[in-house]
């Protein structure tokens, strides 16, 4: 099992096959793409593992980040949703709740591994971790039961203290 990644050390890199609607209404593209960190992102990324799309607490998590997205832009923050489930399953679950956030597909779980979220038999916790900009884990919270998870306001408070450095 890999070591957990800490605050303060660099971000794990990766790249993973993602989408994220574009555009309003039901006529939305779901554009595809691949999403990597690679070194300093250049500006805060919010990474945010869930277990499972159309998930009760998981739904209820991502529609609050999405919904708060302004929030997170005024910080000049990313914010991506990651889980196991693929691109396909990711489409549907954004167009059912108008999620505006890219979301991940990590289907063999490498990159919940390499943060050190992977969890037998739920596949992740749920976690979030802040990479600052030069690629460091700036803040980490892994929710032991994964019934609750990190609200807008604590992220974007994180993301504040984070800029006055």
């Amino acid at each position: 099992m890999a070591k957990p990644t800490e605050a303060g050390g660099p971000a794990p890199q990766f790249s993973l096959p993602g989408g994220v609607l574009s555009g309003e209404g039901p006529e939305a593209a779901f554009v595809r793409a691949d999403y990597t960190v690679d070194g300093a992102p250049g500006r805060p990324l919010v990474l945010a593992f869930y277990p499972g799309d159309d998930t009760a607490v998981c739904t209820k998590q991502l529609c609050s980040y999405s919904s708060g997205l302004e929030r997170f832009e005024e910080l000049d923050a990313t914010v991506w949703g990651i889980s196991p489930q693929g691109v396909d399953s990711h489409e549907r679950f954004a167009r059912k709740h108008d999620l505006r956030m890219p979301l991940l597909a990590d289907t063999d779980g490498t990159v919940a591994r390499a943060y050190g979220v992977a969890a037998p038999g739920i596949g992740l916790r749920r976690s979030v971790f802040l990479v600052a900009p030069d690629g460091t884990v700036a803040w980490k919270h892994v929710a032991l039961l994964g019934m609750t998870y990190q609200d807008v306001d604590t992220l974007t408070a994180r993301l504040a203290a984070l800029r006055k450095g």
